[in-house]
C-alpha cells in the first residue's frame, strides 16, 4: 500500500468535508420549514425539558439571560427527562459551536447563563446558522499546525489535540442532529412524506 499520498493529505478539508457534507446534505435541510409548533412540543407531555418563557420554567437550573431560558438541573434527575427541539436546538447552538466557538475562535464569551435562547424556531435556526458557520471558519483557519496542538484548558481534556476536539464536536452535531430529525419524524402529521 502505497501511503506517502497521506503525507500532504488536507486534514482540515477532509474534517470539514464530512460535517460540511453531513450539514448541507441531511442536517440543514431536515430543519428547513421547522414551525415554532414543532420547536417547542413536548413529545412526552408534562415531563420534558425545553426552551420556555421563564416565569414558566420547570427546572431547578433554568438558565439564559433573556425572556426565555433553558431546563436544566446538577445533576440531572433520574430518568433524565425527554428533551425538545427547542432544548436540543440550544445544547447545539450554546454548548457545542458557540462556547467553542468562544474558547478557541475568538468568539464572544458566553455559558448557559448568558445566552440569549431563541424564543421561535426562525430565531432558532438563525442562531444555529451562525455559530455554524462561525465553527468552520475558525476550523478552516486551523491548517495543519492548528489541529495538532492541544485544545488547552477550555475543555474537559486539555491536553487532546485540536483534531480530536472537532471530530469530538461533529459527533455531537451528528448524534443530536439526528435526535432532532427523529422528533420532526414523530411530529410528521399522517401521509406527510416531506423531508423523505
Amino acid at each position: 500500500m502505497n501511503t506517502d499520498r497521506y503525507v500532504d493529505l488536507d486534514w482540515n478539508k477532509e474534517l470539514l468535508g464530512q460535517l460540511e457534507w453531513h450539514w448541507e446534505h441531511q442536517l440543514r435541510p431536515r430543519l428547513d420549514g421547522l414551525t415554532d409548533e414543532e420547536y417547542f412540543r413536548e413529545p412526552v407531555p408534562g415531563c420534558c425539558w425545553s426552551v420556555r418563557p421563564r416565569a414558566e420554567a420547570t427546572s431547578p437550573l433554568a438558565m439564559g439571560a433573556g425572556e426565555f431560558v433553558m431546563d436544566f438541573a446538577i445533576p440531572a434527575p433520574q430518568p433524565e427527562p425527554v428533551t425538545t427541539i427547542a432544548w436540543r436546538l440550544a445544547h447545539i447552538i450554546v454548548g457545542i459551536f458557540a462556547w467553542r466557538n468562544a474558547s478557541h475562535f475568538g468568539g464572544p464569551a458566553v455559558d448557559w447563563g448568558s445566552w440569549e435562547y431563541a424564543g421561535s424556531a426562525a430565531e432558532a435556526l438563525r442562531q444555529l446558522d451562525e455559530q455554524h458557520a462561525a465553527w468552520v471558519k475558525g476550523v478552516r483557519g486551523l491548517g495543519a499546525d492548528g489541529l495538532a496542538r492541544p485544545c488547552g484548558p477550555a475543555e474537559p481534556f486539555p491536553d487532546a489535540s485540536m483534531a480530536g476536539l472537532v471530530l469530538h464536536i461533529q459527533r455531537e452535531v451528528i448524534h443530536h442532529g439526528a435526535e432532532i430529525s427523529l422528533l420532526r419524524d414523530l411530529y410528521r402529521p399522517k401521509g406527510d412524506r416531506r423531508g423523505l
